[in-house]
């Protein structure tokens, strides 16, 4: 059954509440959360025992930066020893309704177990945020997420929607460019939803395969995410143009929940959304230390779950990298506002200086239309560290001389060297080359091997 907003501006009430009505809030449930995996996560248990910790003494959300992280690896291991939905799963077997799966591209995929109240807690938050992404009741959808493998960007997607009163048409980037678009020629949706850069390829493809533009094809709303990149200006103003839309972002992932961060109409970040449903940390990533989110902090996202009875799990390290863009906001939202600029784990550490494959994408991006936009960065070194140029791999747009390519990769050499300190040995490659993004996300980083 679907359930209204809370108003035109917000999605839920708690979206404005204040810092310290949200803090009362977190405190209580955060209280109950660790009490119920106490009782019920035999992981949890463990962990609580071999790090001495008293749960009745965890009373705040300052008593957090007391308690241990979990790791992902903690979690495949804790799958592949107590199968199927591993030690941490905090409910009886009978109380599973669904199980999610992430990409696994790396052996078996994370099983993420489900009971009906979770999968109303993820309905929740993926609402607040699709709602701040301009989603509205009676509105129509074309679902260009992934459908298959488990992925959360299939069925879950779906199930927010018809929590929000969505119409869900739900295609899914594997049925290809050419069924979606007819698809979205034929039945006229007005909100779209998938990575950012497949739904570009999309708009991209319109005039050929449904001889029409993409902005003539009555999208009003794009919500992006699965990827680093909706936000940047570049990425953003593309898409708004090509589909003749508004292009706004939110984050997610698989072990905590299918979407919670949502960016408004302002457009200059995502908002923390949810303070009564789970707690986002911000982190050092090397040393583990808490950072206060103040416009410019930078850090790594660690989450708690507040209302998760299956597969909870607390300060969850994510491996996100985000910049915080503000702490308050015109539209009225208190929570503050981040941008996820990478992975730590995709990070690349050039003679010293840490650089985000999504940093150098929008200095290629920049220079379109003389770049197609697509680059890999073709990794020769083991690890993620190198003393060497990095070498890049650019598409350059159709029909270049042989002395635009050069000065095309001369240009690109210097702006990144400019912008990043980082020096780079560009080479050129025709408009085509690199696979295009469809429902597997394309990876930035090629290792090759000598």
């Amino acid at each position: 059954m679907a359930v209204a907003p809370f108003s035109d501006k917000y999605w839920s009430s708690i979206e404005a509440i204040s810092t310290r009505e949200a803090r009362a809030v977190q405190d209580e449930r955060l209280r109950e959360q660790i009490a119920h995996l106490a009782a019920n996560s035999a992981f949890y248990r463990e962990k609580f025992s071999q790090h001495h910790v008293d749960v009745t003494r965890v009373r705040t959300v300052e008593d957090l930066a007391g308690l241990p992280f979990t790791e992902k690896y903690e979690l495949r291991d804790s799958l592949v020893e107590h199968p199927p939905l591993g030690a941490h799963v905090a409910v009886d077997a009978g109380d599973i309704v669904q199980i999610q799966a992430s990409s696994g591209t790396t052996g078996s995929p994370s099983y993420v177990g489900l009971t009906a109240s979770d999968i109303a807690t993820w309905c929740e938050l993926g609402a607040r945020a699709l709602y701040a992404n301009g989603f509205r009741p009676g509105d129509r959808l074309l679902h260009a997420f992934g459908m298959s493998k488990g992925f959360v960007g299939g069925l879950p997607v779906v199930q927010i929607l018809q929590y929000m009163g969505i119409v869900d048409i739900p295609i899914g980037a594997e049925a290809g460019a050419e069924r979606l678009l007819r698809v979205q020629a034929d039945q006229r949706p007005n909100a779209l939803i998938g990575t950012p850069y497949f739904l570009t390829h999309l708009a991209e493809q319109a005039p050929k395969i449904v001889g029409r533009a993409a902005r003539e094809l009555g999208v009003r709303a794009i919500s992006v995410g699965g990827e680093p990149g909706g936000g940047l200006p570049s990425v953003r103003d593309n898409l708004e143009a090509l589909w003749g839309a508004t292009a706004r972002e939110m984050l997610g992932g698989t072990d905590i929940a299918c979407t919670y961060w949502g960016e408004c109409e302002v457009g200059d970040g995502m908002h923390f959304l949810s303070p009564d449903l789970m707690i986002a940390e911000l982190i050092d990533p090397e040393t583990g230390e808490q950072i206060a989110p103040h416009e410019g902090a930078q850090g790594e996202l660690v989450y708690t779950a507040l209302r998760r009875q299956a597969s909870a799990l607390l300060r969850f390290r994510t491996r996100d990298h985000v910049v915080v863009t503000g702490t308050d906001c015109r539209c009225g939202r208190t929570g503050y506002k981040v941008r996820c600029i990478g992975r730590t784990d995709d990070m690349l550490i050039v003679r010293g200086i840490n650089v985000f494959p999504s940093a150098i994408k929008q200095l290629v991006l920049e220079l379109a239309p003389e770049t197609t936009g697509e680059m890999r960065i073709r990794a020769d070194f083991e690890g993620h560290s190198t003393q060497r140029p990095l070498p890049l791999l650019v598409e350059h747009a159709t029909g270049m001389s042989e002395e635009q390519q050069e000065n095309l990769r001369a240009a690109l050499e210097e702006r990144i060297r400019s912008a990043l300190n980082v020096k780079t040995v560009v080479s050129l490659v025709p408009d085509g080359t690199l696979k295009r993004p469809d429902h597997v996300k394309v990876a930035l980083i090629e290792r090759v091997t000598s």
